[in-house]
């Protein structure tokens, strides 16, 4: 099952069930599947079985939404200062090539001989999949920001005047509310744009977190379920009528170095994400960007990311915004 949010012809959210590429059902009488789910939770049912309850006999045109731009991210919470996004990075196997690659890097070294980077990733290849009820290995994690950096598809990624590079990720999004006593919950899975700075990571590892703190699209679609073991997609840089850059990527369990439970662990394991209400979206990792090909966006153009199990494609303009000036506090 996959589900989506919209704006209705007179400007309300709403959700909708994806029936094929142009149909979907609307879905009532929750305007969000924050509140779906929150619903279900309450009633003890799954939220396949909340969005059966809810289904209407309404049906409506896929691609009208996409050309009159009424897609919302297929997860959001109603005060995005309570929506949490982050992530986690180096926990991608990648093509047979790259995981050698990385290997034949880490294999037979001492950790003075390695980068900070690939001691992790070394890590987590050893110890990111533990037996069940056990703790694996400790992953990078990044702050994103909250809600108000989550563009919907469609929407321009808009990159701040003082950024060196926009660059995209595509990478899957687990979607997460943690219910009234604390317990987090996942509705499902969602790709993701994981928009960085690459340039600013590349002066010092040190500014990783400042390179993280750029907007992100996720859509359109929400999967609902477990996430396939193997997923294949395509991550493409589109200028005009042409495409400039594209590549295969991989992701699901079959191509990481951690499983899902222990990168969930590890991230729910701090009291501070386990917030009754708050919702959370966190970017699992990827092994495929253009950047790492040489290649520079530029204003305009489109980014775009698919994988057959997730529906339609996610695709976002590249759009620079604001100028840099100096920032000053005034004291009282």
């Amino acid at each position: 099952m996959r589900l989506i949010q919209y704006l209705t012809e007179s400007g309300q959210p709403a959700i909708g069930r994806v029936i094929s590429d142009t149909e979907i059902q609307a879905i009532s009488p929750e305007s969000s599947l924050y509140y779906l789910a929150k619903r279900a939770i309450s009633e003890g049912i799954s939220l396949e079985e909340a969005v059966e309850r809810g289904a209407t006999d309404e049906r409506l045109d896929y691609q009208t939404l996409v050309d009159e731009q009424r897609l919302l991210p297929p997860f959001a919470h109603p005060d995005p200062a309570h929506l949490f996004v982050t992530g986690t990075g180096l926990t991608h196997l990648g093509s047979a090539d790259t995981r050698d690659s990385m290997h034949a890097k880490t294999d037979g070294k001492s950790d003075a001989e390695l980068t900070d980077s690939m001691k992790m990733f070394r890590q987590g290849v050893e110890g990111g999949k533990p037996a069940s009820g056990q703790v694996g290995a400790q992953p990078e994690w990044f702050y994103k920001g909250d809600g108000s950096i989550v563009a919907a598809p469609g929407a321009a990624l808009r990159s701040p005047a003082f950024a060196l590079d926009g660059g995209e990720e595509p990478e899957i999004v687990g979607c997460y509310v943690v219910d009234d006593h604390g317990q987090p919950w996942r509705l499902g899975f969602a790709l993701g744009n994981e928009f960085s700075d690459h340039q600013t990571e590349r002066q010092n590892y040190l500014l990783l977190a400042h390179s993280k703190l750029r907007p992100c699209a996720v859509g359109p679609e929400l999967l609902v379920g477990d996430l396939p073991q193997e997923i294949n997609g395509m991550s493409r840089l589109r200028r005009g009528d042409n495409v400039v850059w594209e590549k295969p990527f991989v992701s699901g369990e079959a191509n990481m170095s951690h499983s899902l439970a222990n990168l969930e662990h590890h991230h729910f394991k701090y009291e501070l994400f386990r917030r009754p209400g708050d919702a959370h979206l966190h970017f699992f990792g990827t092994a495929t960007l253009s950047f790492a090909d040489g290649i520079e966006a530029q204003e305009g153009d489109v980014f775009e990311i698919e994988a057959e199990a997730f529906g339609r494609a996610l695709r976002n303009p590249l759009k620079t915004v604001g100028d840099e000036k100096l920032v000053t506090v005034k004291g009282l």
